[in-house]
């Protein structure tokens, strides 16, 4: 067991030294010192040792296989988390005391003992005496006060979404039908069952001449109408009137899609959003040229954004007690029918030589959905007499909090957030006050993610933190004295975890671990299991008390000693004044030794994926290859810079929005403004820097190497975007709007609209399985470039990998690649 003070951690741990910034948002002088938050080499090692491309790209088992999914055991005195197997994809389980007075890992959990240690989502009945939870869509209860573990479900029908009712009953679902079972007894009781069909209905003689008067002239028909009328009323009552019938069924109607459903804690009432079916097409394919059966293999894949058109959802709630149902309007949401596209079809109509006239619109709106979420979009109060429901347009520009008027039959709107580019799909929490009818919820409304209460006697919310920082993953105590959420509050790479006492609006740094920090609330709720890792230290997990300033016991040690004995340099993290705003853009920045001395060297700027990432922090990257990597390349002298450009995660709405129709404008112009920094600060020669990275940063490889052609003299475009009408509706449309409506946008910010500015050699490399960024993407551009007659480029094809590479050998090939283009052109 290693025990440490955070104080002392800070330094002993991994030397971590934080710039001295009063706030890290604002430029408060022309220039920023070199001196910035860094951690120091502590994985010291023989200067013998040289990191090599086959090390670096062979599978990562060697780094010491992380945990993963950990979580606390009921008793609150344990914490068992998942390890990938040496040599195979699968995960096994280990559980570890948390005061236990060892150096291991903790035990691994037999097979036949999986059943019993819970989940990572387990639910507790309202007295704390009972956990329920999942395991391979089987339910099980455990009873806390006797230990004894029940299993109440077994069969192939997976079951999911446990809850327990008002009643103390365990309510449970499987497929569309909702169950709930007395935890003492074991009886079960089906609830209710949603069917996508029409509500059967009593015979009735058709509407035409001929059939009325084939009924009044021919008894025999006239028979059987009578005889199948009978039949249903006589079902029909058995129903009504016989308590050991099954409930009647919830009928939403043929040709329906399910989005979600959500039963009340009091079994009273069923909230369900439904859409209709979406049409299926024989237009979004994938050949597969490497099958297990020699042929070609056609895949189904997702649909691209300029041929996806979303569905508008209804919301529909079901009173339990009659069975009645009653759509929700969206007419009460404010703004529910604004043109808030209209300066957008005014600029597109123009550039067509026509004009726009704005009018009310009916937007498409449904239930919101996050990217990072695990829970719904429909929360119900404890006490089962509200319920909340965050909604979403369609067109991305508005969030809704909106509660249910039940006598009314009405949804009653609680606060908007409205964004003129687009509403975050992060940040995104909410829920209710366990003791009071309150909301609280994040929102970014003040330009940075933070925490707001919101009671329904309120005209206005409360916010309850505030600053330039970021609030994530709020999670509230039982007892609504504290909310414990992680933040980047002391600098942008640094995530502690916080909590907010809220009858005083008191906040308090938990934790302050130089790195990132995440981490899981006991269920006594008196301690955090802690996920922790730095620059140079994979993630691994710590328990503490959840009191600011309380000791940090390391539970785990994974790391390999293959991985502690190379010589890695941790990145500094650099604020690199940006000429486009007053905020800096920050990096991480490796320098190869004596960097200052002799003559300008060469340099390259890698281009984190996805856009929204944020990758100059201070926790293990989820680039450990391209960390790996650049370490190489600094041993080969070259100066490496990663920039977290404006897009990127972790830095206020501003900052993330800055690319709203106009992919590759900013990004690009911040990675001018990193050369010009490293040339001026860390002697780089200008004529000799090179840039790579994949997927968005293969996307802006091709927008740098297009549009500033005298940037790089080299550069790496990985699985990248090509054109952004042939990627995703979800991500696509939010920063673009769609191609029908927004044409300039697309034209503006996709890559095969420039390829007549290449002059300097590009490498393209694509996974032909991507389903992610198309292999269409390469296709089309590579063919411009031939038709154009620009020779500055070379493809690599992977027939095998999907976008993220599954196999040593074509990392391996890749890297290669790479560092030959950047040996042979700077």
């Amino acid at each position: 067991m290693k025990l440490f003070r955070p104080s002392f951690l800070a330094v002993a741990l991994v030397g971590v030294s934080l710039c001295s910034f009063p706030i890290w948002a604002k430029k408060e002088a022309a220039t920023y010192s070199i001196e910035t938050v860094q951690l120091e080499q502590v994985y010291a090692s023989d200067p013998s040792i040289r990191l090599t491309m086959e090390k670096i790209m062979s599978d990562p088992d060697w780094l010491g296989r992380q945990p993963e999914s950990a979580f606390w055991s009921a008793d609150n005195q344990h914490i068992y988390y998942q390890r990938k197997r040496e040599g195979s994809e699968i995960r096994d389980w280990f559980v570890r005391a948390v005061d236990a007075d060892t150096q291991d890992n903790g035990r691994l959990v037999p097979l036949a003992e999986l059943h019993t240690i819970g989940a990572e989502n387990a639910v507790y009945s309202a007295d704390g005496a009972v956990m329920a939870y999942l395991f391979q869509g089987n339910l099980f209860a455990r009873n806390l006060q006797t230990n004894e573990l029940t299993q109440l479900t077994r069969s192939d029908d997976r079951q999911s979404h446990p809850q327990f009712l008002a009643d103390g009953r365990l309510a449970y679902r499987s497929g569309w039908s909702y169950f709930a079972v007395d935890v003492n007894t074991g009886l079960t009781e089906q609830l209710l069952s949603i069917r996508t069909d029409d509500a059967p209905e009593a015979p009735s003689i058709p509407d035409s001449y001929m059939a009325r008067e084939q009924h009044k002239l021919i008894d025999y028909v006239a028979l059987q109408h009578r005889n199948q009328l009978e039949r249903h009323e006589a079902t029909e009552a058995l129903k009504q009137q016989n308590p050991a019938m099954p409930p009647q069924s919830v009928y939403v109607g043929k040709n329906k899609h399910i989005v979600d459903a959500s039963l009340a804690p009091n079994a009273n009432y069923l909230l369900v959003a439904i859409r209709e079916q979406q049409a299926s097409s024989d237009k979004d394919i994938m050949p597969n040229y490497i099958s297990p059966t020699g042929d070609i293999v056609t895949e189904s894949v997702r649909r691209r954004v300029h041929d996806f058109k979303p569905l508008p959802q209804q919301l529909i709630l079901v009173d339990l007690s009659d069975g009645s149902q009653h759509t929700l309007s969206y007419s009460s949401l404010p703004g529910y029918n604004e043109d808030v596209l209209k300066d957008v079809k005014a600029e597109n109509a123009r550039a067509r030589g026509e004009r726009y006239r704005s009018e009310k619109v009916i937007r498409d709106i449904g239930l919101m959905t996050d990217w990072y979420w695990t829970q719904s979009a429909m929360r119900w109060h404890p006490n089962g007499q509200q319920v909340a429901i965050m909604l979403k347009a369609f067109d991305n520009k508005d969030r809704w909090l909106a509660t249910v008027d039940f006598d009314g039959k009405k949804l009653v709107p609680q606060h908007r957030l409205h964004d003129s580019a687009w509403v975050n799909y992060a940040f995104n929490d909410f829920g209710w006050l366990n003791q009071s009818e309150t909301l609280y919820f994040l929102s970014e409304e003040s330009g940075y993610a933070h925490l707001y209460s919101k009671s329904l006697r309120q005209r206005r919310p409360q916010q309850l933190t505030s600053g330039t920082f970021e609030v994530a993953n709020p999670v509230l105590t039982s007892d609504d004295r504290f909310i414990y959420f992680k933040g980047n509050r002391n600098h942008p790479g640094q995530y502690d975890v916080f909590r907010l006492e809220l009858a005083n609006n008191q906040l308090q740094q938990v934790t302050s671990l130089p790195g990132s920090t995440d981490f899981v609330l006991s269920p006594n709720e008196q301690q955090l299991l802690l996920r922790y890792s730095n620059n140079l230290k994979p993630v691994e997990l710590y328990a503490t008390n959840a009191t600011p300033g309380a000791d940090v016991v390391q539970l785990t040690d994974t790391i390999s000693e293959a991985f502690k004995a190379l010589p890695l340099q941790a990145p500094k993290i650099v604020p690199v004044p940006s000429s486009h705003g007053d905020a800096p853009i920050f990096s991480k920045l490796y320098l190869p030794e004596n960097h200052q001395d002799g003559e300008p060297k060469r340099a390259v700027i890698f281009n984190h994926g996805a856009g929204y990432l944020q990758n100059s922090d201070l926790g293990w990257s989820g680039y450990f290859r391209e960390f790996l990597f650049h370490n190489l390349l600094t041993q080969h002298g070259y100066v490496v810079l990663d920039m977290d450009y404006r897009a990127s995660k972790g830095y206020g709405r501003d900052w993330r929005t800055a690319i709203y129709r106009q992919m590759g404008t900013p990004e690009i112009e911040d990675l001018v403004d990193g050369v010009n920094w490293m040339v001026e600060h860390v002697n780089v020669d200008r004529e000799r820097v090179g840039t790579y990275g994949g997927s968005y940063g293969g996307f802006m490889t091709f927008m740098a190497l297009f549009k500033e052609p005298d940037l790089f003299q080299a550069g790496a475009a990985l699985r990248p975007v090509s054109d952004w009408a042939y990627y995703n509706h979800p991500y696509t449309s939010n920063i673009l709007n769609t191609p029908d409506i927004d044409p300039i946008a697309y034209e503006r910010s996709s890559p095969i609209y420039f390829t007549q500015g290449l002059t300097k050699p590009l490498l393209i490399n694509a996974p032909m399985v991507d389903d992610n960024v198309f292999f269409q993407d390469v296709v089309r551009l590579v063919q411009r470039l031939i038709e154009q007659e620009i020779v500055h480029f070379e493809t690599a094809i992977y027939p095998v990998e999907p976008h993220g590479f599954r196999q040593p050998s074509s990392w391996l090939d890749e890297y290669r690649r790479i560092f030959k283009l950047f040996e042979d052109h700077l």
